[in-house]
């Protein structure tokens, strides 16, 4: 252990928790909103008008993701490299073409849902009655890849506190408007609402990224054009990327909502929502901070495998406990974060929660493949999962129902974390760790000891079982991640308690 703290691994650990700390310390405000958000619809428009915005958010954010070519995940990775260089004239240059060219890409996608707005309502709900609502959120489109490029500034540049304050606003404005728009023109304030959060996020975002770039720049066609080429030329394998996986979202709301009606939508949305609520934190501080970290080292391949490891065993000790106390309290979240209505989506919770586990595996390997531009191996991976998890929601709910598109989504991660980690392997000869491999044991078995007694045990029962796994989890995870952190940056307190435990 001593080795290990004062190593540059320890400072590594230090790197990754404090950059997961400030994305998850604002994420506990963003979950604080969300109740508030969550049960003011849940009161007021019941399973069918959580559906709908569902499905409305879905539409915007496939035609944000079309519109915008990908420039904001391009532009973070152009900018990180930048950074890494020390290039402060390529870094203005990349800042302003990235804000210039997400303003005219906004324009854009808004003319395109408008004029779309009569066959995306058909294809989505069946008939013409939405219309005027798809129309009226094409504004939003505007709004949302204009805030894209000022994010992706924020992002690429690495100022994890000025994203974490981003959060907060963005969580506490989309409450104060979301919440009135509901209680005063019920499920008519459902697009007016997205589109007046989308609007004030895009002020947030650009008050802060102003004051990132101070260098004047004047570039010339020749210049713009260059800059502009490879920002889109990457940036189309993120946008296909995207498209596929939200083209996959929206098909399986598409796939609930024909079998079930509105309804059932509104509770897979619910359980969605939730499920990745928790696990998001984590997944946001990947893109935030270790992927621009990751991309400086790719070519480096054993440093870029220990970094990957670190990543995934934080994350695991972070998610692992988080995730034991939703598949044991899955009705309660259902009651605290919804109401009684949706109690009916707590199984679908405890499936998409394991799928989560596996995501958070998952993802650092994945990143492998982003920070060393494999395009091609991006672009196919991101294919067969569409296909993949598509296609287990057609079968699974024409044979178990709704419970399906829960089940699918495991299904998925299942598929996919074998996939990508004998890609990772061939590009770089990544292994998982001993460390890693230990921890993703323990929390796969409780997952699975506590999921399975959801089904045979009596409620109270279970509850107690997962309860204890819950307890002795949390205290193991939070002694594995004191111990990853080098001593002087512990309290004396902690520093002696870790002293006797030895």
């Amino acid at each position: 252990m001593t080795v290990q703290e004062t190593s540059p691994q320890g400072q590594s650990y230090t790197q990754i928790l404090k950059s997961t700390i400030l994305i998850g310390g604002s994420s506990l405000v963003t979950v604080f909103f969300s109740i508030i958000r969550n049960k003011t619809m849940a009161m007021l428009l019941g399973p069918e008008g959580v559906g709908l915005m569902g499905i409305y958010s879905s539409i915007a954010d496939i035609a944000q993701t079309l519109a915008g070519l990908g420039i904001q995940s391009s532009g973070v990775r152009q900018i990180a490299e930048s950074i890494g260089t020390g290039d402060a004239e390529k870094i203005a240059r990349t800042a302003f073409v990235l804000q210039r060219i997400s303003f005219v890409l906004g324009i854009a996608g808004t003319l395109m849902l408008a004029a779309l707005a009569a066959p995306v309502s058909w294809f989505t709900f069946g008939d013409h009655q939405h219309v005027a609502g798809v129309a009226l959120l094409s504004l939003a489109i505007f709004f949302r890849l204009a805030s894209a490029g000022q994010t992706a500034l924020i992002q690429g540049m690495r100022e994890i506190s000025t994203l974490a304050r981003i959060n907060v606003l963005t969580a506490f404005f989309t409450t104060v408007i979301t919440v009135p728009f509901i209680y005063t023109f019920g499920s008519e304030g459902i697009v007016p609402s997205l589109v007046a959060v989308a609007a004030v996020t895009l002020l947030t975002s650009w008050w802060y990224s102003r004051q990132m770039v101070h260098r004047a720049v004047t570039l010339s066609t020749p210049q713009m054009r260059h800059e502009l080429r490879g920002l889109v030329k990457l940036g189309l394998v993120f946008m296909v990327s995207g498209l596929l996986t939200l083209a996959a979202a929206y098909v399986v709301r598409i796939i609930v909502l024909q079998h079930g009606g509105i309804a059932e939508a509104g509770l897979y949305q619910s359980a969605w929502a939730l499920g990745s609520l928790y696990a998001g934190f984590i997944l946001q501080a990947m893109g935030t901070d270790f992927y621009p970290r990751l991309t400086a080292i790719a070519n480096d391949h054993p440093a870029c495998n220990r970094m990957v490891n670190e990543q995934t065993q934080v994350s695991l000790l972070l998610a692992g406990p988080g995730v034991l106390a939703t598949l044991t309290f899955a009705p309660m979240v259902m009651w605290l974060f919804y109401s009684p209505e949706f109690f009916a989506a707590a199984d679908l919770l405890r499936w998409i929660c394991l799928g989560m586990l596996l995501r958070i595996i998952a993802w650092p390997m994945g990143y492998i493949v982003l920070a060393k531009g494999e395009q091609a191996i991006f672009f196919w991976t991101d294919v067969a999962a569409t296909l993949v998890h598509i296609g287990l929601a057609w079968l699974l709910v024409k044979q178990f129902g709704l419970v399906g598109a829960a089940a699918a989504f495991f299904g998925l991660y299942v598929w996919h974390g074998i996939l990508i980690y004998v890609i990772s392997r061939r590009l770089t000869g990544f292994r998982w760790s001993a460390a890693n491999l230990w921890i993703g044991s323990i929390f796969l078995a409780l997952s699975a000891l506590i999921f399975g007694a959801t089904f045979v045990l009596p409620f109270w029962q279970a509850t107690a079982l997962g309860s204890v796994a819950v307890l002795v989890s949390g205290l193991y995870s939070l002694k594995m991640l004191i111990a990853l952190l080098p001593p002087e940056t512990l309290p004396r307190p902690i520093r002696k308690w870790i002293s006797k435990s030895i």
